[in-house]
Formats: structure tokens, C-alpha cells, sequence
């Protein structure tokens, strides 16, 4: 036996999808925030979570590029090793007052708000219990902590009740998690039904808004905004890959104790920190955010047009409006040949297979954009009515 002898039967699976790779995707051209050029086609990006279409904005591109100037091209070291960046600084008092919140912590990556949250907040007397469709970097986070580890049903406020129950005095020693919108099938999680729970049994709760900020509330703040909890939740994480068009990741908190966290964070400690460039991009995407909300409604315009062309195709969607718009079926051989097929017809979209699909399904992911325009939506629509589904 050998180490190596595992990959066997990945490269079986992955044999089985044939030219169905999106691993072998390449970008040739970036054209706009909705269109690339890919194996030398023209192609409609449907599948990116650049829900607000910021990536090519000159305001943006404008403060990436005097920073470059400024400060050059990169930390080469963590914020403990290597001091704090005045960008650094400003980007968190920006998202704590954005927020209304005392204190926020800024990380590499949206990956590692979350790993880096959970590993300080976790210790071995504590439980953490997770929504069971929660994103890998959650599961991951909970499983490097030494905390103990529960799953309950997606989105079942009854189900989290039932596992805090069962952890009796030390019930008031875990972090509940759970998301805004969810990545895979864009559903929502029930908000004050889990702030119920969670107060019932002396719980924090943490709520990753990776997918809802820029997207839900008035102001883009996410799940939070929209059902007025901002004061009833414990913590918030989210990225800035998406709706802010760059890289890295966030940790916003009404506790005080959030300011230590950057003391006992390995993530934190121990990664290299944002590069001045994507510091100053994602500061101006989020001050755009904040005076353009316009925006939002423009996603929501995109959402409801594909959604709805989608469900009256009466195809087997997601169950609930969203920027993100899945299409289930029943096969992974099927879905790789359709998500080959539009990617051969223009549309480049996301290819969800078991495990990272919920309930052993596979699925096509579409993401709208607040740049796409009605034309290309039809588009996408069409071409998803070609496929045999």
C-alpha cells in the first residue's frame, strides 16, 4: 500500500466525466465582469459570485493601482511579524462602522476569517454545532479546533434545539453556525428562529454572510440587515472574493473580545497579510457599495428574471429566489455532459458534484450579476432550454 494509492479512484471518477473537467477551464481573456473568452469562444460568465459586477470598476481598479505605487506589491509577512499596514486599519474601522459593531479583524482570505474565528473562539470544553449544509471552511474550522463537533439538519431551528438540549450545562459553552444565503442552492437560513434557539440556551451564533453581503438589506449587509438581528447575533464572517470584487476575508463582532483575537488566531498570526493593492480595491468596492444600493436592486431585477424563466421551463431549481439559481439533476455523468454543453454553447457556469452537492445530487450553479444585462440572461436561459434535462 502507498500513500498515493487513494488517487486511484479519484482518477476513475474523474475519467468518468470525460472532457467534463472545470479544472481544465481556462480564462483566455477577461472581456467585462459578465464575459470572457474561453477555448477561443465568446463566453457569458454565469457562475463567479460577482454579484455586483465591481471587478472591472474604475474607482476600484484606480485604488488598487495607486497602492501598487504607494506601497508595492505585497506584506511578505503577517500583521504580528510585520506590523500593520495603515490600509489595514482603515478597511476594519470602515466594515466595524459599516456594521455598527465595535471591533472588526481583517484576514487573508474568506477561508481563513473562518478558520481563524473559529480557532480562537474554540477551546476544548467548548461544542460547536454546524447547519449540515454549512461550507467546507466552517467544517474545516470546527474540525482544527478542539472543540466537540454536531451537525444538525439544514436550515431546522427544531433540530439545533434538540442538539443543545442533549449537551445540557454545557449547551452555554457553543457556537451555533450557520449562513445567510447558502452557496450551493441559494436558500436562506431562518435568522430568528435560530436567535430563539440559540438565546434559549445561552449559545453564541455565528453567521457567515459570504454569499449575503451585498445582497440582502437595505444597505447590503446581509441576512442580518434584512430580519433586524445586527444586535442579536454574536458574530458575522464574510469575504470579500464576491460582491467586493477582490480577495480576503472578515470577522465583524458586537463582543469587545473580538480585539483579542488577533492574539490567539492562528490563521491570523501565521498568514501573510492582504496585499496593499487588494486592501485599497476592496475599501473602494465597499465604500461604492455603500453609495450605490441601486446595485442590489439591479441583482435582484437579474435573479428574478432567471429564476423565474428557469422555473416556468419547469426544471428542478432551487426552491427559493436567489442571485443563486441551481439546476438539479439526478446524474453526475448527466450534469458534467450539460455543464460541457453550454460551456460548447457560451455559458460558463458552475458543475456541483457529490460531495460538495447537498443530498448526494449533482447540480448546474448560476450566479447572477448586477452587470448582466436582460440580453444575456435570455441567453443563458436558452441555452440551458437546449439541454436534455
Amino acid at each position: 500500500m502507498s500513500l498515493l494509492d487513494k488517487f486511484q479512484q479519484v482518477a476513475e471518477q474523474r475519467a468518468q466525466l470525460g472532457d467534463a473537467d472545470p479544472s481544465k477551464v481556462v480564462i483566455e481573456k477577461i472581456i467585462s465582469p459578465t464575459e470572457a473568452q474561453i477555448a477561443g469562444r465568446h463566453t457569458i460568465l454565469a457562475g463567479t459570485n460577482n454579484y455586483l459586477g465591481l471587478t472591472f470598476d474604475p474607482e476600484c481598479i484606480a485604488a488598487g493601482q495607486l497602492a501598487l505605487a504607494e506601497s508595492g506589491t505585497g506584506t511578505t509577512g503577517s500583521r504580528m511579524a510585520n506590523g500593520n499596514y495603515a490600509g489595514h486599519l482603515a478597511l476594519e474601522q470602515e466594515l466595524a462602522d459599516y456594521y455598527g459593531y465595535p471591533h472588526a479583524m481583517v484576514f487573508s482570505t474568506g477561508y481563513s476569517a473562518n478558520l481563524g474565528t473559529m480557532l480562537a473562539l474554540l477551546g476544548p470544553d467548548d461544542a460547536v454545532l454546524l447547519d449540515a449544509d454549512a461550507h467546507a471552511s466552517l467544517y474545516d474550522g470546527a474540525a482544527m479546533s478542539p472543540a466537540s463537533v454536531y451537525r444538525f439538519k439544514h436550515n431546522d431551528p427544531d433540530s439545533l434545539d434538540k442538539r443543545l438540549s442533549r449537551l445540557k450545562d454545557k449547551a452555554s459553552q457553543s457556537l451555533v453556525v450557520i449562513e445567510g444565503i447558502y452557496s450551493v442552492i441559494g436558500d436562506r437560513a431562518p435568522l430568528k428562529e435560530f436567535i430563539e434557539v440559540k438565546d434559549k440556551h445561552g449559545a453564541l451564533l455565528l453567521v457567515d454572510e459570504a454569499h449575503s453581503l451585498g445582497v440582502l438589506g437595505a444597505t447590503g449587509r446581509g441576512l442580518v440587515e434584512e430580519t433586524d438581528t445586527l444586535d442579536q447575533v454574536d458574530f458575522v464572517v464574510g469575504t470579500f472574493s464576491k460582491s467586493l470584487a477582490s480577495t480576503g476575508g472578515f470577522c465583524v463582532s458586537r463582543h469587545e473580545e473580538l480585539s483579542l483575537f488577533r492574539f490567539a488566531s492562528r490563521p491570523y498570526v501565521f498568514t501573510a497579510s492582504p496585499c496593499p493593492s487588494v486592501i485599497a480595491t476592496t475599501r473602494q468596492a465597499l465604500k461604492h457599495l455603500r453609495a450605490h444600493p441601486e446595485l442590489i436592486t439591479k441583482l435582484w431585477h437579474n435573479a428574478e428574471r432567471l429564476y423565474g424563466s428557469l422555473k416556468a421551463s419547469n426544471l428542478a431549481i432551487s426552491p427559493e429566489l436567489s442571485p443563486v439559481v441551481a439546476v438539479m439533476v439526478d446524474d453526475r455523468v448527466r450534469a458534467a455532459e450539460a455543464w460541457y454543453q453550454l460551456l460548447q454553447d457560451g455559458v460558463y457556469c458552475n458543475l456541483m458534484l457529490p460531495p460538495a452537492a447537498p443530498g448526494g445530487g449533482s447540480l448546474l450553479r448560476f450566479s447572477m450579476s448586477a452587470a448582466h444585462t436582460d440580453d444575456q440572461i435570455d441567453q443563458i436561459v436558452a441555452a440551458v432550454g437546449r439541454l436534455d434535462l
